[in-house]
């Protein structure tokens, strides 16, 4: 099968250069990371399809091409620390983790936190460090964060993430309605701009401990 998934991965780097990408960081990291032992066996084969495809508790690995976008959006050198809200299969941190420095990851279902963890370590990912927790309130003892990926569909942007930006920091995170569809934001210094039209699965409503109703940004990964 080994050369079955690298041809699976050259054609995925191709359809990622005709949709636009260009980040060669991100393209190396795409043609490194082995999808297919982020998916559930029986859909090893579809691994590298461009559609997203479902793990465990109810959740979604991104699409190829998402996972790319939103990696390109951050413009990442290799030095930084990110924070990747909804870490889902772990496949995204994993990505991530190969075009940055370090990579700190959030995950509210801790069926997901014990199998992305699993994945990371049978793979010698070991500069992802995957924690259980509400990804609305981000990991604040870690911040500052040069860079922060939220892959969920918030209303706003969620100001706690904000606040933990480094100066100069980029935040993407997809905003729009409660059907799913939006655009994908890239907020720095201040200023928000639109990369693409985007679908994500809408927030989820978490319980606050003070029983208030909050929004956590988690989901694919």
């Amino acid at each position: 099968m080994h050369d079955d998934w690298t041809h699976a991965r050259r054609e995925m780097l191709e359809r990622l250069r005709g949709r636009g990408i260009t980040d060669e960081r991100v393209l190396g990291a795409m043609g490194t990371v082995p999808r297919e032992r982020f998916v559930a066996t029986e859909l090893a084969d579809q691994a590298y399809a461009e559609r997203a495809l479902p793990i465990a508790a109810g959740q979604t690995i991104s699409a190829p091409g998402i996972v790319a976008l939103m990696a390109a959006a951050l413009e990442l050198t290799g030095s930084e620390r990110v924070l990747e809200v909804g870490s889902g299969s772990g496949y995204a941190a994993a990505v991530l983790s190969r075009c940055a420095g370090e990579v700190v990851a959030v995950e509210l279902r801790d069926e997901l936190v014990d199998s992305a963890r699993a994945t990371l370590a049978a793979l010698d990912y070991h500069d992802v460090d995957v924690r259980p927790g509400d990804g609305w309130r981000g990991v604040p003892e870690r911040a500052p964060y040069h860079a922060i990926s939220v892959a969920a569909m918030a209303a706003t942007l969620p100001a706690a993430l904000i606040d933990q930006l480094a100066t100069g920091g980029t935040l993407v995170c997809p905003v729009g309605g409660s059907d799913g569809r939006g655009q994908l934001i890239r907020y720095r210094d201040g200023r928000a701009v639109a990369v693409a039209p985007v679908g994500f699965v809408p927030l989820q409503a978490a319980i606050d401990v003070d029983g208030s109703t909050r929004a956590p940004t988690h989901n694919r990964g």
